[in-house]
């Protein structure tokens, strides 16, 4: 029997697609810069989307000038913020509403053009998109942006997950480095703190669900908050940068009690089903499928998981076609469970989580299994700070091997099992000396609760 292409082995030239956005002041031009040229000089070929937004304002066009109803009168709202941020916050008029939606079907043809260009180049690779089509839907009603995909036939699991294949969250330092936002610099920006702040959180709502959503924060010096950009890149793609960008964040990982709250408690968030399947393999590499979608609407991924370069797991993941995905389901692992999810993604506090809600059928270890992710380079203590108060926080579980997906989804019972793997910080442990850590972690947990954390005993 033929076994179906691995991706990852037949096609050596690599395209990759993500999208700088955030709030004014954030550093997504100097980031751009700075990405472009690491790049280049590791021999990739650059191309930069410019903003849309920007060339057609360029242009002469005044949302002013597009305020206007139909009867000749004034829009009955148009304010500082609405100028500033290229729409209006409230009450469009008809012909405001209709050149939003062009100018997102002139974004969409312009990166069109340049994803094109990006297949043709017999180089490796990068298109850094100067914000990206879900950016519009923080400058329009929730029911304006329905009307706007429906009348266009778009969905969002195609315009956001599948388009790009990571998105970049520059946060402004109107949030967090408020000593630092300016707006002498640049001449298209006027906008006050508070305004930005607003900005900001639109502008990272509106990509809440694709699945590599990296929020860079304000928690360190702005050449820090550069390199950690640069460096989010370079993880995703499996790039040994050695020191040269000296970044330690990392997965964290959290147990979380259910049941949980009601849906009103959560900030803004998108829910998705979730489907993973192990792969079989020759080596001490893992590889699985992941099917992720939104009512009926599918991105599919292959993942390598690769052993330790310079302390760090390297994960190497590739977008899939839907073909490619059947024909690589072939390769299924049959030792491993299908592993059902729901996940929820959602901001808080500037940090970007998902909580992993796993669903049967499964293995009876996972049975009301709930577990709270986001990449963090802050201190235990400060991450702690950020984590949301209104979900019951057990304890950590980074790097126990009780709660990785590979061991939950084994079919054979841990004690027994050859495959069970055994990487926990660093050290290897006995199949029996993970286990009993397990049992050991369950019997003295902390919870970070609203009164700001106690300690209990099972």
């Amino acid at each position: 029997m033929l076994t179906p292409p691995n991706p990852m082995e037949s096609k050596q030239k690599r395209l990759y697609k993500i999208v700088l956005t955030g709030g004014p002041c954030g550093g997504k031009t100097t980031g751009q810069s700075r990405l472009c040229t690491f790049f280049e000089n590791l021999g990739w070929k650059v191309f930069r989307v410019p903003e849309t937004a920007t060339v057609l304002l360029s242009g002469g066009i005044k949302f002013t000038d597009l305020s206007v109803e139909a009867d000749g009168s004034e829009a009955k709202h148009c304010c500082a913020k609405c100028m500033v941020s290229s729409t209006l916050c409230c009450n469009f008029s008809a012909k405001a509403y209709k050149f939003q939606e062009n100018l997102l079907r002139c974004m969409v043809q312009i990166e069109n053009t340049f994803f094109e260009l990006g297949e043709s180049c017999p180089r490796d690779c990068l298109i850094i998109c100067d914000r990206g089509t879900m950016d519009a839907s923080a400058f329009v009603s929730k029911e304006q942006w329905e009307q706007m995909l429906l009348s266009n036939s778009w969905n969002p699991v195609e315009l956001r997950d599948n388009r790009y294949n990571q998105i970049i969250h520059m946060v402004s330092a109107a949030n967090g480095a408020e000593d630092f936002y300016s707006t002498e610099d640049h001449a298209c920006r006027s906008e006050g703190v508070d305004i930005a702040r607003q900005l900001d959180h639109s502008a990272a709502s509106a990509w809440v669900g694709h699945p590599y959503f990296d929020v860079i924060d304000n928690s360190t010096d702005f050449e820090n908050k550069i390199c950690r950009m640069i460096a989010s890149v370079c993880q995703k793609l499996g790039i040994d940068t050695g020191d040269r960008l000296l970044v330690n964040a990392r997965k964290r990982k959290f147990l979380v009690k259910g049941p949980l709250p009601d849906d009103a408690c959560f900030p803004q968030f998108q829910d998705f089903d979730v489907e993973h399947y192990y792969l079989q393999t020759n080596n001490i590499q893992q590889a699985r499928l992941r099917k992720r979608g939104q009512k009926g609407h599918w991105t599919y991924t292959h993942t390598i998981r690769r052993p330790k370069v310079h302390g760090q797991v390297v994960e190497v993941k590739t977008q899939l076609t839907h073909r490619d995905y059947i024909n690589m389901l072939a390769q299924r692992d049959d030792s491993h469970f299908t592993i059902y999810k729901k996940r929820r993604c959602f901001i808080h506090n500037n940090q970007y989580f998902q909580l992993d809600i796993y669903r049967e059928p499964c293995h009876s270890r996972c049975c009301g299994l709930i577990l709270l992710e986001t990449y963090s380079a802050l201190e235990h203590d400060q991450l702690l700070e950020r984590l949301p108060k209104f979900l019951t926080i057990v304890e950590e579980v980074t790097g126990n091997p009780a709660y990785s997906m590979f061991n939950l989804s084994l079919r054979e019972d841990w004690t027994n099992s050859t495959k069970f793997c055994k990487a926990f910080q660093g050290t290897i442990l006995t199949s029996e000396q993970s286990v009993e850590n397990k049992s050991a972690s369950e019997a003295n947990r902390i919870t970070v609760n609203g009164n700001g954390g106690s300690s209990y005993k099972n």
